[in-house]
């Protein structure tokens, strides 16, 4: 599916770097083939986050020349990032490669010239600086990751992952994404636009939380209609109340957490089924075919007829912008 290349200087962080080489790096040959063909790039014994050293596969020059470029999180936001890691990162956009950021390294996208006039995120905690640095970056420093098609950027640590899971997603389809985030024990999707903090996170015990065991009741029926009335119902709550509680506990709407997991069914269902639109539609609570080619247009780019067409005939889908 093309090559994945992941930059190493002296400074980057650990964690975003074994992310991107967890998902990328190992063979999954067996979830989807052909899998990625996955490089390291950088100098010779890069220090990685403050005590390993690293000896990449190449130099950063070979940046230009993989599908995907992966810059993992930048640990020093006082230090210039260096100049041949900049110019190498031009390169490789300017030769048709896909950018993306993980945490802070979207500071070294943005020192690139990458991210002007561009909606980027970064980690919370980083967010306002990178801003103040680069007023022609459009920082959003309440999602999880921005996909603005051939440059992309991640809010901090876990939401690196889900950058990563994001890329396998758009380049083998819901089903890959899937099966490797159960390989890899993390949430299967989490949308971009979802908060980078929420105050009450899922507990890990479904019955810790009366929505945990609300969302799988929901789960269970995408195929009916359900209503915010019905969602407090279940959870015996008002529905002032419930929106109040889903907020805290997803940083999303009812409504939209309800169309999220939709979306998300039909893509599954065209992706490993011959079942009709209508079929598909009935199956994930749209109702009629126009309704759910409606949503899934607006919110994934393209018709639910290419999407299955792209992932049948495994080509990668254009990316938005």
């Amino acid at each position: 599916m093309g090559t994945v290349a992941i930059a190493v200087t002296e400074g980057v962080m650990h964690f975003e770097l074994a992310a991107a080489c967890e998902v990328f790096g190992v063979d999954r040959s067996d979830i989807a083939d052909p899998w990625y063909e996955f490089t390291v790039c950088g100098p010779p014994g890069a220090r990685v986050g403050g005590r390993f050293r690293l000896e990449p596969d190449h130099g950063l020059d070979r940046l230009a020349r993989a599908g995907t470029v992966i810059v993992p999180a930048w640990a020093d936001l006082d230090a210039a990032p260096p100049a041949d890691l900049l110019e190498a990162v031009r390169a490789a956009h300017r030769a048709g490669a896909r950018v993306a950021s993980l945490c802070t390294g979207a500071f070294v996208l943005a020192a690139a010239g990458l991210l002007d006039g561009r909606r980027a995120t970064t980690h919370w905690l980083h967010a306002a600086e990178l801003a103040a640095r680069y007023p022609r970056v459009r920082v959003d420093a309440d999602v999880l990751y921005v996909d603005e098609g051939s440059v992309l950027t991640s809010a901090g640590k876990a939401a690196a992952m889900d950058l990563c899971l994001h890329l396998v997603r758009l380049d083998h389809g819901a089903a890959v994404a899937n099966a490797v985030a159960r390989r890899l024990v993390v949430p299967p999707h989490r949308a971009g636009g979802q908060a980078q903090f929420v105050p009450s996170p899922m507990p890990a015990r479904r019955t810790a939380h009366p929505l945990a065991e609300l969302l799988s009741w929901a789960l269970r029926r995408l195929d009916r209609p359900i209503t915010v009335e019905d969602l407090a119902r279940q959870a015996n709550m008002s529905s002032r109340n419930l929106a109040r509680h889903f907020h805290a506990t997803t940083g999303t709407t009812p409504l939209r957490w309800l169309l999220a997991q939709r979306i998300h069914r039909a893509q599954e269902l065209l992706e490993t089924t011959d079942d009709s639109i209508e079929a598909i539609a009935t199956a994930t609570g749209m109702g009629t075919a126009t309704t759910l080619r409606r949503h899934f247009n607006r919110t994934l780019g393209v018709p639910p007829d290419a999407y299955r067409r792209t992932f049948r005939s495994g080509r990668p889908l254009p990316g938005p912008g």
